[in-house]
């Protein structure tokens, strides 16, 4: 097995840069080093991160080699992957496997490179280290005794495989506690997905009509800061909870071909495949915006834009033009891969930390319960004592203060 596969240790510096400035903006996390590293609570365990390369997440790890932990990390991304970050991590002794760019054979082979470290547990974004896991690297399945989940995609793929007794140990659904989704997936994906639009497009996004599809937190986020940068907000959904909620939220409602006709810049975040294709590219304006935050690159049909195309080229970093025969041009941004991470720097460092935090809490509770004995296997909530836990400590790193119930109050609420 090799040590490493980065592009290029000589980047070292300039993601060490990157995760300083994180470090001094993810206090929750500082506080749980300050707490625990003095007792090593991970020491010893073997960990592999599959989560976006970039320096939230090496921050990230290197907490958890703080708390005793050896750490393996990769990506969960080909384009989301920081090679100065990488490098860095590499620098500090922490073994990465991934690089940005990486073929989907490449990316897949720095997953089995970290695997190879014989990991106990798994902290995984999306699914794929496990998929692999129950796939081709089931002889390693015997030594894994649990992991965390951290996103909306992987905790879907999960629960499919619990239904269907195929999930070989436990999993504790991080994107389903209260501090990830109502924070990580509204706000974090809310002003991440516009910084990668507008770093990508240096476009005005006010008087813009902008189509969201999905209506789930990370949807909400999204219409939020659009509806905040001026823009006219629509909303495609399936679930008729959602498309009322969005309705009353102010949005125009209707369904994806007529949202197609008018729409400027069209924003996915269904999780969900095809979305978008060759009818809703048929109707478009000529250039259109095509941006999916989504976590894998299939809600915009790309095969069908390839093959409504004459011509595809690049009309800008991270912007492929599909030249279609009726003279329109439609814009693809970062492939169609999260353009949040692919065209930007991913969540802000303060939404990661909540999300962060909660995956080393849920870690040292899988550790604590794994000392009574093997836990099943399933997928479990993140119990709430750790929500709130991190609730407080976020408060509390901000200076803020709220009021507690009394004895009499707590009494009254408990009473009939």
């Amino acid at each position: 097995m090799d040590a490493y596969q980065i592009r290029n240790l000589n980047l070292a510096a300039a993601g060490d840069k990157k995760i300083e400035w994180v470090s001094k903006h993810m206090p929750i996390l500082n506080q749980i080093r300050q707490q625990y590293t003095a007792d090593q609570p991970l020491a010893g365990r073997r960990v592999a991160v599959s989560v976006h390369l970039e320096a939230k997440t090496a921050y990230f790890a290197l907490t958890l080699k703080a708390l005793g932990a050896k750490v393996t990390v990769t990506g969960s991304n080909p384009l989301s992957t920081q090679d100065d970050v990488a490098a860095a991590l590499v620098g500090r002794e922490v073994p990465a496997f991934a690089w940005h760019g990486a073929s989907k054979a490449e990316y897949f082979a720095h997953l089995t490179a970290t695997l190879e470290s014989k990991p106990e547990y798994i902290i995984d974004d999306g699914g794929d280290l496990v998929h692999l896991l129950h796939t081709e690297k089931r002889e390693l399945l015997p030594g894994v005794k649990g992991g965390c989940e951290e996103t909306t995609t992987g905790v879907h793929r999960l629960r499919a495989m619990a239904q269907q007794d195929q999930l070989a140990f436990p999993m504790v659904a991080v994107n389903d506690a209260l501090c990830k989704h109502l924070f990580d997936n509204r706000y974090g994906t809310g002003q991440s997905t516009w910084d990668g639009i507008m770093r990508s497009t240096n476009l005005v996004i006010a008087g813009k009509t902008v189509v969201v599809a999905g209506y789930g937190w990370c949807g909400k986020g999204v219409a939020l800061r659009a509806k905040g940068l001026g823009a006219r907000v629509m909303i495609c959904e399936v679930d008729p909870i959602k498309a009322l909620e969005a309705l009353m939220d102010g949005y125009t409602v209707l369904p994806s071909l007529e949202a197609a006709r008018v729409g400027d810049l069209f924003i996915t975040v269904t999780g969900c495949t095809d979305v978008f294709g060759a009818p809703h590219f048929a109707v478009m304006k000529d250039g259109a915006l095509l941006a999916n935050a989504g976590h894998f690159d299939v809600e915009f049909n790309k095969a069908d834009l390839e093959e409504m195309a004459v011509e595809i080229s690049e009309a800008r970093t991270k912007i492929t033009a599909y030249h279609l025969k009726d003279g329109r041009r439609l814009y693809l941004l970062a492939e169609g891969r999260l353009v949040n991470l692919a065209a930007g720097d991913g969540h802000p460092a303060e939404i990661m930390d909540l999300s962060f935090a909660l995956q080393i809490l849920s870690l040292l509770y899988l550790v604590g319960q794994d000392k009574d004995g093997p836990i099943p296997a399933g997928v479990y909530n993140v119990p709430a004592k750790i929500d709130q836990t991190v609730a407080w400590l976020a408060l509390e790193a901000r200076g803020i203060r709220i009021d507690t119930l009394s004895e009499a109050q707590k009494k009254y609420l408990n009473s009939w």
